[in-house]
């Protein structure tokens, strides 16, 4: 079992590299349009160390991002949870959030938080919250009701339950929230440090190469940000089969 949970995303990956470079090489396709991932592995180890730094810096930005936006939607999820009301008044304003282009207020967001971390971390936050958020609820609402009804007879207090029953019922809701997220956190951080001001990230390092038409910078940080992304959905998985093991995903 193990051998194949490590060799089944190996065989994919390769494959999928493959078919990559043959779709380059045999349809002459031009650099600027699409890079042979030969070509792109070839450019990073000339050119290890920014694109190493650049990628640290993205990676932090996002896992802040990503871990800051899942803490503040289980403190709402578990209010809107204990109350319809709030919950029927809130679900607009999430959506609203989450329906908004956020590169339409990036600028402005920049010149209000200033340069740096300040605005990738607000605005990668603010656009993983609303996932969280609807998961958080209806995971939080999910439990059994033969076990709440059980704890509520022997007199556990709100938080009681909270922690040691709806908590862990959200978990399967949150674990795909995550995978969406991580998604939309890399984007998020990758426009956001393009347009900070500063000189660090995979941002910076794709919207430089880009206004020198620089193919293979551009594509460069293409590679690094899905090597990010695979390396967060890898470690999504590692910690569901530590989590979850009680779950019927987890039990196949």
């Amino acid at each position: 079992m193990r051998v194949r949970t490590v060799a089944a995303p190996v065989v994919g990956i390769v494959v999928f590299f493959g078919l990559w470079e043959l779709v380059v090489r045999l349809g002459n396709v031009r650099p600027i349009v699409l890079r042979a991932p030969s070509g792109i592995v070839r450019f990073l180890i000339d050119n290890p160390r920014a694109y190493w730094k650049a990628t640290q810096v993205t990676a932090a930005h996002a896992g802040i991002a990503l871990a800051a936006s899942l803490a503040i939607a289980l403190v709402i999820g578990a209010l809107l949870a204990s109350s319809r009301f709030a919950e029927e008044a809130t679900n607009p304003v999430v959506t609203l959030v989450q329906v908004t282009p956020f590169v339409v207020y990036l600028p402005s967001v920049v010149l209000w938080l200033g340069a740096g971390n300040p605005p990738v971390l607000v605005i990668a936050t603010l656009v993983c919250l609303p996932a969280f958020v609807f998961a958080a609820v209806s995971g939080l609402r999910s439990a059994d009701p033969a076990a709440v009804e059980l704890l509520a007879s022997v007199d556990a207090s709100w938080w009681e339950q909270l922690v040691r029953l709806r908590f862990p019922s959200a978990l399967p809701a949150l674990s795909t929230a995550a995978r969406y997220n991580i998604g939309l956190v890399l984007i998020a951080v990758y426009l956001v440090e393009g347009r900070n001001y500063e000189t660090s990230g995979l941002g910076f390092l794709g919207r430089r190469a880009d206004s020198f038409n620089e193919a293979d910078g551009v594509w460069a940080t293409v590679f690094c940000m899905a090597a990010l992304g695979v390396i967060g959905l890898t470690l999504i998985g590692v910690v569901d089969r530590r989590l979850l093991r009680w779950h019927a995903s987890q039990r196949a």
